[in-house]
Order: C-alpha cells, then sequence, then structure tokens
C-alpha cells in the first residue's frame, strides 16, 4: 500500500490537503500528517505544502529539522510541493528583504512588481482566484487534466527557475509565470490543487499513483 505523508511544519492547510488526498485515494493509500523525519522518510510518497511567508517557513523547517529531510526526499521519493512548499524548493526568495531557500530546483523567488493589465491598470496583488495554466509538458501528472485548465491561486510571488526546461506549466497574470514546475521525481504547484474542485483532485490523484517517473 501507498504511503503519503504530509509535512507538518506548521504551516500548511494541513487538513484540506490530507482530506483531498484520503478522497482520491480510498482504500489504495494511508495518507498521514508527520513532523517526525523517519516517519516521512518511511513514505512512498512525500507532500510539501505551504502558506505564509517564506522566513517563517525555512526558520521552522530548520528548527524542526526537516530542511535536510524535505531535500533528501526530494531527490528519493515521488515528492509533490504546493505554493510556498514550491517556492522553498527554489535557491532564494526576494521575500522578507531577501532569504536563501532549500535550493532544490536552481532559481529566484520574485515579488509581482506592479503588473499591468493588457489595458495598462495594476492588478491586484496577491493573486488570487481562479486561473488558467497552460501545460508546457507532458507529465503524468496532467493526466485526464484538459489544457487550460482553471486552478486556485492566492500568492503575492513567483518562482523564476533558473532552467526554463524545468516549468511544466505557465499561467498569465500582467505577464506569463511558471505555475508548475518539475525534474525527475519532483512536482510542484504555485497553486492550490486541494481548492481547485474536479481538476485539483485529479492532479492529487494522479500524484499518488505516480511512480516518480516523467
Amino acid at each position: 500500500m501507498r504511503r503519503v505523508a504530509v509535512i507538518d511544519y506548521g504551516m500548511g492547510n494541513l487538513r484540506s490537503v490530507s482530506k483531498a488526498l484520503e478522497t482520491v485515494s480510498g482504500q489504495s493509500a494511508q495518507v498521514f500528517i508527520s513532523s517526525k523525519p523517519e516517519e516521512i522518510l518511511s513514505a512512498s510518497h512525500i507532500l510539501f505544502p505551504g502558506v505564509g511567508a517564506i522566513r517563517d517557513c525555512i526558520d521552522e523547517l530548520k528548527r524542526l529539522g526537516l530542511d535536510e529531510v524535505v531535500q533528501e526526499a526530494a531527490r528519493e521519493k515521488p515528492f509533490m510541493g504546493i505554493c510556498l512548499g514550491m517556492q522553498a524548493m527554489l535557491t532564494h526568495s526576494e521575500e522578507n528583504n531577501g532569504i536563501d531557500a532549500l535550493g532544490i530546483i536552481p532559481g529566484e523567488v520574485k515579488a509581482f512588481d506592479k503588473p499591468l493589465s493588457a489595458a495598462g491598470d495594476k492588478l491586484k496583488v496577491p493573486h488570487m482566484g481562479w486561473n488558467q495554466v497552460h501545460q508546457t509538458c507532458d507529465h503524468p501528472l496532467w493526466n485526464n487534466i484538459e489544457q487550460d485548465e482553471r486552478f486556485y491561486f492566492v500568492h503575492g510571488y513567483f518562482v523564476s527557475p533558473a532552467d526554463p526546461a524545468v516549468v511544466a506549466a505557465t499561467t498569465h497574470y500582467g505577464a506569463d509565470f511558471a505555475s508548475a514546475i518539475y525534474r525527475d521525481n519532483v512536482f510542484a504547484t504555485q497553486f492550490h490543487p486541494e481548492k481547485s474542485q474536479r481538476a485539483g483532485l485529479q492532479l492529487l490523484e494522479n500524484f499518488v499513483n505516480w511512480d516518480g517517473q516523467c
């Protein structure tokens, strides 16, 4: 049986994520929330959620000894980051006057710098609500999800990977930004699949069934 660990470092939609995973996995997987390194690393699949500020995220991961756990898990297991969890996977973030992150995927996390609409109007920050996700690669986690499907976002920063080849999807908000990234056994989304109804549940189901191969 698959065992799916949701990493608990005090900054994530743990209940909604775990309930969504339980819904899509049924009796085929055990879903559990944990902050214990040995439990997390014993899972077959690992999900790294997050909401809030990245400095608090990195500080809590280090305090709990989970920063190295996340890095190890991302090397070895089917691994998924969501929202702040995705941003923390990059090298450095502009948030909180700049902070080094986990460096799993090389790149920067940048602020929306007064983005403009096509009409020249200022767009609201944070970017919040439903928006289209345009798939840029053929990946198992996109199975049974239509091109340009809408997912739910809430964020004021976005990722800018050093290697454009790791971008799995883009979304337009003033300009195009990477809304999903991948590499080997790692996949991450800026949007919240657990809040994205049918398409989000399909993505989580694809993750639970994923063997970590692209």
